[in-house]
């Protein structure tokens, strides 16, 4: 057996509900099953107790602010901890309290660990400066092909600290087999959806570049009787932007349904007859992808960023031009219309390529080589 990686500090401004504390918690969790001790340091938030049922140690400070007197406040903050915890390495997962994990990392000689997470724009000056704490780590990850590319060209990271370590899915949350037909049931009585017809689901919080008004625009260009829409998210204060999607799905004709968040994505996506991931900015990764092709599903996704990598065309499911609403249309309509076995074969060949790569005990193994490297 390998031997247990030493005491890891993850650090990140809070821990609510989205990818970036999914994959905190899970790696916590990984870290504590291979005998080492798991510490995250956060703001708090929904997901603290199931990282301290995961055996990681939780400790509240104040790292979702943002100002230079709160970077120097937790850069001291941090120090402390590390030097009460022995903390071998530290791991940050977000700009801002990375360069308070990076100046502590230093002034206590702990290793430096940072995970590349997203494209991060460098609309103004400073700003590539800025985003560059996350490519300072005696080991960078990146979450795919397309962020290592990013990572190698903006910063000039060599194969000495870069690292891809893709997002993974629990293959037996995100398993078609494991879902009972009263949990689809459940859902189809709740968004109403008619047994004669087909769904398509685009799970994304509600903002402008996940593609919603994209896919609605689409559907309008179907034939009648045009499938039903759940656009399944959270608009996170976007209401703006919600009402437009319902005005336009009015305008369009077509049967919308706007539920919010859904506490059960595998019962949604195996209740689903197209999944759509229609980002017109070029995506990190795209966690959702990999969950429909987990359960099978006919998986439609824009041609830019990581689902080049997790969408094989033809063979995993498809690929359109980003903001190409004919595209999508004539895309769902070619799937919508394929003979069942050609669809479920697809399905089958898109859990194989996550099962062959994109799992979550992947992404920890390969997340604990890279502390075990450090240590």
């Amino acid at each position: 057996m390998p031997a247990p990686p030493p005491a890891i500090l993850q650090v990140l401004p809070a821990l609510g509900q989205g990818g970036v504390e999914r994959g905190t918690v899970e790696i916590a969790r990984a870290i504590a099953e291979a005998g080492g001790r798991a510490v995250v340091a956060s703001a708090g938030g929904p997901m603290v107790a199931e990282l301290e049922a995961a055996g990681a140690r939780h400790v509240t400070l104040p790292l979702d602010r943002k100002n230079p007197a709160a970077l120097l406040a937790g850069a001291v903050t941090l120090s402390r901890l590390i030097r009460a915890e022995g903390i071998g390495i530290v791991h940050a997962r977000s700009r801002f309290p990375a360069w308070s994990a990076l100046m502590a990392a230093r002034a206590t000689g702990a290793r430096f660990v940072a995970t590349y997470h997203g494209s991060y724009n460098e609309g103004f000056p400073g700003k590539r400066l800025y985003n560059s704490v996350m490519a300072r780590g005696d080991r960078v990850i990146a979450i795919s092909d397309h962020i290592a590319d990013l990572v190698r060209a903006r910063h000039g990271v060599g194969p000495d600290r870069l690292r891809v370590i893709p997002r993974g899915v629990d293959p037996a949350y995100f398993d078609p087999v494991a879902i009972e037909p009263s949990r689809i049931d459940a859902l189809r009585r709740a968004w109403g959806v008619p047994n004669d017809r087909p769904l398509i689901l685009l799970p994304a919080r509600l903002t402008r570049w996940k593609g919603q008004s994209v896919l609605l625009r689409a559907v309008r260009m179907l034939e009648e009787p045009r499938p039903l829409v759940v656009l399944a998210g959270d608009a996170q204060g976007r209401e703006a932007y919600r009402a437009e999607l319902e005005a336009l799905a009015a305008e369009s004709g077509a049967t919308v349904r706007l539920p919010g968040p859904v506490a059960d994505m595998p019962a949604a996506l195996a209740l689903a007859d197209i999944v759509v991931h229609a980002s017109t900015d070029a995506e990190a990764f795209g966690r959702t992808v990999i969950e429909a092709q987990a359960m099978r599903r006919p998986v439609i996704a824009s041609d830019l960023g990581a689902p080049r990598e997790t969408v094989e065309e033809g063979v995993t499911g498809w690929r359109v031009p980003p903001g190409d609403p004919a595209a999508l249309a004539a895309a769902i309509a070619r799937v919508l219309t394929m003979p069942r076995d050609a669809r479920d074969a697809v399905g089958e060949s898109a859990r194989a390529a996550v099962l062959s790569r994109y799992t979550t005990r992947a992404m920890q193994e390969a997340t604990l080589a890279v502390y075990r490297e450090l240590a």
